[in-house]
C-alpha cells in the first residue's frame, strides 16, 4: 500500500495552502469551538458560519464538491442524535406510537437535532480543508507548536505512519487465504465456504493481525529506544508567523466573535 492511498493532502496554489500550519490548525479549532457554542436554533449564526466555511473552501481551491463529499461522512454519525427530537421538552408537533409507547416530536427537540447536524457538518468541512491543504508532518509540527501534549502528537504520528504497514500486512493475509482456499471455494469437499466458515476465517485473521501488529509495535519501540528516542520528534525550529498569517488569523477570529455575539441576540 503506497502512502498516497490514504494521504488526503491535495496540493494547490492557494492562499490557504500557503498559510502557516499552526495558524490553520488554531483557526480550525476556533471554528469548531464556535460552532459548538452556537445556541440551538440560532439560524442566522449558522448561516454566517456556513458562509464562512464556504468562503474558506472557495479560497482553498479544493472544490466545493470535493469538500462536501468528504464532509458528508459525518452526517450518518450525527443522525445518532435523532433521539433528542423526542426527549427534549417543548411544544409537541405530532405524536408517534411505537410498541405501545407514545413519543412526541417537540419543536425544541427538532431545533436541537437540526442544530447538531449543522454543527457536525460545518465542523467537518473545516477539518477537511485543514487536512487537504496541509501535509500530515506539518500538522504534527503545528500540534506541538500550539502546545498539544507530546504524547498525543507521538500517538497520532505513529498511528498515521504505521496504518500503511498494517494495511500491507492485511493484504498479504488476504492473498494467502485466497491461495490456500481458492476464491469462493470451500475446503474439504464443500463443507465450508458458507457464512459460518467465512466468519471463522475472518475472526482468525483479525486475531492474527492484532498479534502481528502488537509484536511489530514492540520491536519498533525497542529499536527506537535503542537509538535514543524519548518521545519527541526533533525538527528545526518553526519560523515566525508572517504578515499574511496575521492577515488571515485576525479577521477570521473577529468574524467568529461577531457571529457568537449575533447568535445571542434575541430575534
Amino acid at each position: 500500500m503506497h502512502v498516497h492511498a490514504l494521504d488526503v493532502h491535495c496540493p494547490r496554489a492557494s492562499f490557504v495552502h500557503r498559510l502557516d500550519p499552526r495558524v490553520k490548525l488554531a483557526l480550525t479549532g476556533l471554528f469548531i469551538v464556535s460552532a459548538a457554542l452556537t445556541p440551538d436554533g440560532a439560524w442566522p449564526a449558522f448561516v454566517l458560519l456556513a458562509t464562512l466555511a464556504l468562503s474558506v473552501t472557495v479560497v482553498s481551491r479544493l472544490g466545493i464538491g470535493f469538500v462536501q463529499r468528504r464532509a458528508a461522512v459525518a452526517l450518518p454519525f450525527a443522525l445518532a442524535a435523532v433521539t433528542v427530537s423526542f426527549t427534549t421538552p417543548g411544544r409537541p408537533l405530532f405524536m408517534l406510537r411505537i410498541l405501545g409507547a407514545r413519543l412526541a416530536l417537540t419543536e425544541a427537540g427538532l431545533a436541537r437535532f437540526a442544530s447538531i447536524l449543522l454543527r457536525s457538518w460545518l465542523s467537518v468541512q473545516l477539518a477537511v480543508v485543514l487536512t487537504a491543504s496541509t501535509p500530515f508532518p506539518d500538522l504534527l509540527r503545528a500540534m506541538r507548536g500550539i502546545g498539544v501534549p507530546q504524547v498525543l502528537v507521538a500517538i497520532a504520528g505513529f498511528a498515521y505512519r504505521y496504518i500503511f504497514v498494517i494495511g500491507d500486512e492485511a493484504r498479504r493475509m488476504m492473498r494467502a487465504r485466497r491461495a490456500r482456499s481458492g476464491v469462493g471455494d470451500a475446503p474439504e469437499g464443500g463443507r465450508g465456504g458458507g457464512v459460518l466458515w467465512r466468519a471463522r476465517v475472518t475472526g482468525g485473521m483479525a486475531g492474527s493481525l492484532f498479534v502481528r501488529s502488537l509484536e511489530r509495535g514492540e520491536r519498533i519501540v525497542d529499536a527506537m529506544v535503542a537509538r535514543g528516542y524519548d518521545g519527541e520528534i526533533r525538527s528545526l525550529s518553526s519560523p515566525a508567523l508572517r504578515p499574511r498569517d496575521w492577515l488571515a488569523a485576525l479577521p477570521f477570529t473577529l468574524a467568529l466573535a461577531a457571529i457568537q455575539v449575533l447568535a445571542r441576540i434575541p430575534w
